[in-house]
C-alpha cells in the first residue's frame, strides 16, 4: 500500500542545517534553499532580491509543477559537484547553482543558490558541497522516520479496512498527530495527497470546509471501511450510467435505492421487462429504453442523445412495447422499469 506522507516531525540536527544554510548564504551573499525529494522547501536563507520561482516555492511550500518539470530535464541526480542551471525567463526563474543532496546513491533533495550575476566561483564549491552533505545527514534520518511511519500507517489502515476498529483509529490519530474528532473522506479522483489505498482510492483528512469526495460527507476515522464502501459503490453507479454532480455518494439520489438493494432482490422482481430486454441478442432496445426513461419520456431528446432519427426511435419504442407490454411514453408505468434497468446496469458494473 503506497502512502503519501503529509508531514514528518523535525529530526535532530534540523537547526544545525539551518545554521549551515545561513552561514553559506552569508558567505556567498546569495539566497540559498534546500528542498527535499518531494520538492518541498525545508531550509532557506534569503539575501537580497529573489526571483518569482523562489518566492512561490517558499509561500506555497512546494515547487511549481512547471518548474519541477524543467529541473528534471537538467538530469541532476548523478551530479557530484555544483551545476549551474540557466535562467528560464518564462518561468520567472533566474540562473542558479544546484548541488544534489545524496545519501549514497539515493537522491534526497537539492540545494539551490540563486546566482543570476555569476558571482559564485570554484573556490565556493567546497562550502556548497559541505552544506549539502550536512543536509543529507538529516534528510536521511527523516526518510528512515518517514518509512517507519508509513509502515505503521499501512498496518493500521489495513485493520480499519476490515471494519470499525476504535483502537486502530486512536493509534492512527496519534501517529498522524490528528485531533481525536478528525474525520476522513475517500476519493477516487485526481486530488493529490492523502493516504493511498488499493484500487486508486485515497483517504483525505477533512478540513473545516470539506471538499467534495467520492465517499461523500466525512466520517470518523474508525468508519474508514464504510467510507471506502461508499466510494466503491458510487464508482460502480457511475460506471452503470448514473449522472452525478458532483460524482459523490451524497449526489446518488434515487440511485441510493439501487446501490443499497439487497443482493437477493432479483431484477425481474422490480420489473420483469428489464430481464426480457437484457436477454435480447442486441443491446439497442435496452439502451433505448434506458435513455428514454432517464430523459423522462422525452422522445426528441432521446433521439438526439442516441444519434438516431426520430422514426427509428419510434420503431424501437413500439418493439419494446411488443416484447414487454410497457409503453415507455406512459409516465404511470415508467418508474419500476427504470429502477429495474438501473439495478441491472449497476450489478453488471460492480
Amino acid at each position: 500500500m503506497d502512502t503519501t506522507v503529509e508531514a514528518a516531525p523535525e529530526p535532530d540536527g534540523h537547526d544545525d542545517v539551518q545554521h549551515a544554510v545561513d552561514r553559506l548564504a552569508a558567505r556567498l551573499d546569495l539566497s540559498v534553499l534546500v528542498e527535499d525529494e518531494r520538492e518541498r522547501p525545508v531550509w532557506w536563507a534569503t539575501r537580497g532580491p529573489v526571483d518569482g520561482t523562489r518566492v512561490r516555492t517558499i509561500l506555497n511550500r512546494r515547487v511549481d509543477a512547471e518548474v519541477a518539470r524543467a529541473v528534471r530535464s537538467f538530469d541532476l541526480a548523478r551530479a557530484v559537484a555544483p551545476v549551474r542551471t540557466p535562467g528560464i525567463p518564462e518561468l520567472d526563474m533566474w540562473a542558479r547553482w544546484v548541488m544534489p543532496v545524496h545519501a549514497g546513491d539515493q537522491l534526497l533533495g537539492l540545494l539551490w543558490v540563486l546566482d543570476p550575476d555569476e558571482r559564485v566561483t570554484p573556490d565556493d564549491f567546497a562550502a556548497i558541497v559541505a552544506c549539502a552533505e550536512r543536509a543529507a545527514e538529516v534528510l536521511a534520518r527523516v526518510e528512515v522516520s518517514r518509512r517507519d511511519v508509513a509502515r505503521r500507517r499501512d498496518q493500521l489502515l489495513r485493520l480499519l479496512l476490515g471494519g470499525p476498529d476504535p483502537e486502530a483509529a486512536r493509534d492512527l490519530l496519534r501517529l498522524e498527530r490528528l485531533p481525536p474528532d478528525a474525520r476522513v473522506q475517500v476519493d477516487a479522483g485526481t486530488r493529490r495527497g492523502g493516504w493511498t489505498l488499493p484500487d486508486g482510492l485515497r483517504v483525505h483528512v477533512a478540513g473545516a470546509r470539506p471538499q467534495p469526495a467520492t465517499s461523500g460527507a466525512p466520517l470518523p476515522v474508525a468508519e474508514l471501511a464504510e467510507a471506502v464502501r461508499r466510494a466503491i459503490v458510487t464508482q460502480a453507479a457511475l460506471r452503470a450510467g448514473a449522472r452525478l454532480s458532483p460524482p459523490s455518494w451524497d449526489a446518488l439520489g434515487a440511485w441510493r435505492l439501487v446501490v443499497e438493494a439487497p443482493d437477493d432482490l432479483r431484477v425481474a422482481t422490480v420489473h420483469p421487462a428489464a430481464e426480457t430486454l437484457a436477454r435480447l441478442p442486441r443491446p439497442e432496445l435496452m439502451s433505448t429504453a434506458r435513455t428514454v426513461l432517464d430523459l423522462g419520456g422525452d422522445v426528441a431528446a432521446a433521439a438526439e442523445q442516441l444519434h438516431v432519427h426520430r422514426t427509428t426511435l419510434y420503431y424501437r419504442l413500439d418493439r419494446v412495447e411488443e416484447l414487454t407490454g410497457v409503453d415507455l411514453r406512459d409516465g404511470r408505468t415508467r418508474t419500476d422499469l427504470q429502477l429495474a434497468l438501473w439495478l441491472a446496469a449497476y450489478r453488471a458494473a460492480r
